[in-house]
């Protein structure tokens, strides 16, 4: 299913990525290096935006995309929870008066919050409830013909992940602008690292390693009247069928920088991975640390760290070796290339939450073609392979995590009772 993925000669395989990056990067990058500032987007038409998922990501891209371009509103806000678009509302509302014009009428709570700000006036929305939900939200705001911006991940599971990648053939039918929450391809410096990697300033990639080691995040405690239903959404970060476990949800990111500067994807993975420290079900039923072998077409090698563990060292990083050098990306921090050509990014660096939604309405307003989810859903998919080889101690390859069975959704969405999940064990889970 993906015509990245075959061999090809490296001279071809250069000039075909080299064609890619500059495709990608474009306009926007050139506008954002040295001290040129970023260009907003052009043209009067209004970008009316409806919100799906208002926690602290949902909130976030609201604020960011208010602030990408002129003559944007917020009209239109949906969630699972009143607590949580209220308090989103209210706080958007005293930032930004005049650009927030989200009555109650147009606030919508409940699973079905999401079709009806589809059913608003609406021509752009984000979408940031937990991935679990992804894939039904995207479907439904591509059959609407809605320009989307999509937090990643973008699915949980194979069958989500195949979802997926059939809208973007239908979104691209339709001309619909996509972008995803994958920020680093909106920043100038992985921008421009990426660019010098595609144009051969490391030679052949041989081999490489990501890492989003990290410490413990937010934990809500159980209430009194909170139905299991509740407790998971308001947890959802530590359940495998709203998140993905936290190599989908958060490592994703680092998955995707590979995959962009390779060109490529993984085509087998092995893993291994625990829960060790983590073990209380107030955190419901994922791993704590992840490790994963991923294997290219041409016999190159990933190696993949994923840990939310207190106490460890911490990195969030990719690196990639060559056959005439080396590149390092560390997040926020350090951008640079080893060897012959070597180089460090210098540029001035943007907001890049920020940019990616400016690119996004650039593309919007000038017609630009832009549909980042083949990308987003291929990264998703490298992850969710590598977390079933380490539920399962299994090898995986690429066809088996696309073409899964295993459906992580519950079959029914309603307020009460849902058994929480046995924790993976490696060996005796099966792999589906």
């Amino acid at each position: 299913m993906n015509d990245r993925g075959s061999k090809t000669r490296p001279s071809s395989r250069r000039d075909f990525l080299k064609k890619s990056a500059s495709a990608a990067v474009g306009v926007s990058l050139a506008a954002r290096i040295g001290d040129i500032p970023a260009v907003h987007a052009a043209g009067s038409d209004q970008i009316r935006v409806g919100l799906i998922g208002c926690g602290g990501r949902g909130s976030g891209a609201a604020d960011q995309v208010l602030r990408a371009a002129p003559n944007v509103k917020l009209v239109a806000m949906g969630d699972a929870f009143r607590d949580r678009l209220d308090f989103s509302r209210k706080q958007l509302q005293a930032k930004y008066s005049e650009l927030v014009d989200v009555p109650t009428e147009r606030c919508f709570v409940g699973f079905d919050a999401y079709e009806r700000v589809l059913a608003c006036d609406i021509n752009y929305v984000i979408l940031a409830t937990p991935p679990g939900f992804r894939p039904a939200h995207l479907k439904a705001a591509v059959a609407a013909g809605k320009n989307i911006f999509t937090e990643k991940p973008v699915a949980v599971d194979g069958p989500g992940v195949r979802t997926v990648l059939g809208l973007y053939e239908e979104a691209n039918r339709k001309g619909l602008f996509i972008a995803a929450g994958t920020q680093r391809r909106h920043q100038a410096s992985y921008q421009e690292a990426i660019r010098r990697v595609h144009d051969g300033a490391i030679g052949n990639i041989v081999a490489g390693r990501c890492y989003w080691n990290q410490g413990a995040l937010w934990n809500k405690g159980r209430k009194p009247g909170w139905s299991d239903m509740e407790w998971q959404l308001r947890n959802w970060l530590y359940f495998t069928w709203l998140s993905g476990d936290h190599i989908v949800e958060q490592h994703v990111h680092n998955l995707d920088v590979i995959n962009w500067a390779t060109g490529s994807h993984p085509v087998r993975a092995v893993g291994m991975g625990g829960r060790q420290v983590r073990t209380s079900p107030d955190y419901g039923h994922i791993f704590d640390h992840f490790a994963i072998d991923y294997e290219f077409e041409n016999g190159m090698h990933v190696m993949s760290m994923a840990r939310q563990i207190e106490g460890c060292e911490k990195s969030v990083s990719e690196a990639l070796v060559g056959t005439k050098g080396s590149v390092d990306l560390v997040d926020r921090q350090l951008y640079r290339i080893k060897g012959p050509n070597s180089w460090q990014f210098k540029g001035k660096e943007q907001d890049s939450y920020l940019q990616e939604h400016t690119d996004l309405i650039e593309a919007i307003r000038s017609g630009k073609a832009l549909n980042e989810l083949k990308n987003v859903a291929e990264s998703t998919l490298t992850a969710i392979m590598g977390r079933m080889s380490a539920y399962t101690g299994k090898a995986v390859t690429w066809e088996q995590a696309l073409n899964s069975t295993e459906d992580l959704m519950p079959t029914q969405l309603t307020w009460g009772k849902l058994p929480l999940p046995s924790v993976a064990t490696p060996g005796q889970t099966q792999l589906v």
